[in-house]
């Protein structure tokens, strides 16, 4: 009876010892993994610390570790690396003249820097705008046009930003608002991403949801208002942060749109500075990535949530 007993465990034993096996690899791969993407990740963060660092140095130590990057010849003309760059996280010792330069010697600096709020913030919020209301009415409303007009969105959606620049170009010149800050706000207030992803979303509203408000008397901007928009509020931040990040960094747009270089954001200043002001680069990149910084600190839990949301999508 004893060695019957036995024999259920000699012969689960291998099933054991596979399953063990697979644990074995699995926890293997999950670390192998993990290690990649922590040097994934400080890899993607080197330049930024390089940045936020080195606007802590000195002109003369920047020009010591980086000088012969923007060496230039007689004539004016760019040279190549002739040197070894001495790459620094750590300053010798840290300086603040570069921060005073271009906060209170510099008022150019600041004035683009302006320049970005006045362009980026008008397109945050009259695109959430828009879209909210857009892709309310797509949610909401039935028929073979809307469906039309919806893949016409997607379509449009598509399309890089270069593939539109010509018409926008056009229809600001026929609009009289060439050269003025309207010809960048004005397209950007109706770009289709915001809609096309919004609109998903409100389309997953529970039908349960708006016919108890009708029954409690609700009209449809009641509805929209304290129904929709609510349950939406993680996806519209997540477009506000989406939004804000893609135009705060724009460079073509006002390039193309803009001819006087007083309206040009500090995205595009940033390109212009010489060679001889590479450490106010590294002092103005740092200011420049505060706001998107403390965007993403702010509505990381939304944005999360609201891809996260949105990835589980269908139709």
């Amino acid at each position: 009876m004893a060695d019957i007993k036995t024999l259920p465990i000699e012969a689960a034993s291998p099933k054991r010892k596979k399953i063990n096996l697979k644990r074995s690899q699995k926890k293997l791969l999950t670390v192998i993994m993990t290690v990649f993407a922590a040097i994934a990740a400080v890899a993607f963060m080197l330049p930024t610390v390089l940045t936020i660092a080195n606007s802590f140095m000195s002109s003369s130590e920047i020009s010591a570790n980086y000088g012969s990057v923007f060496a230039t010849t007689e004539t004016g003309g760019k040279t190549y690396i002739s040197e070894k760059v001495n790459l620094k996280f750590i300053p010798d010792m840290v300086s603040f003249s570069q921060y005073y330069t271009v906060l209170f010697k510099s008022p150019d600096y600041l004035l683009k820097f302006w320049n970005s709020v006045i362009l980026v913030v008008p397109i945050v919020i009259f695109q959430l705008i828009t879209a909210a209301f857009a892709a309310y009415g797509f949610a909401r409303l039935k028929g073979r046009l809307k469906e039309i007009i919806f893949f016409v969105y997607i379509i449009v959606m598509l399309m890089p930003y270069q593939v539109t620049l010509v018409p926008n170009y056009l229809v600001s010149d026929f609009l009289g608002i060439l050269n003025t800050r309207w010809a960048i706000i004005l397209p950007a207030v109706f770009t289709p991403f915001s809609v096309f992803l919004l609109t998903k979303i409100m389309r997953r509203i529970p039908i349960s949801l708006i016919e108890a408000a009708k029954l409690d008397g609700a009209g449809e901007m009641q509805i929209f208002r304290y129904v929709a928009l609510p349950l939406c509020k993680s996806v519209m931040f997540s477009v506000v942060i989406l939004v804000f990040i893609d135009y705060w960094n724009m460079v073509e747009q006002p390039l193309i749109l803009l001819s006087d270089t007083n309206l040009y954001p500090l995205s595009v200043f940033l390109s212009k500075i010489n060679s001889g002001e590479i450490g106010l680069a590294f002092a103005v990149a740092t200011i420049y990535m505060i706001p998107t910084l403390l965007m993403f600190l702010y509505g990381e839990d939304y944005l999360v949530e609201g891809i996260s949301y949105s990835g589980g999508i269908k139709g």
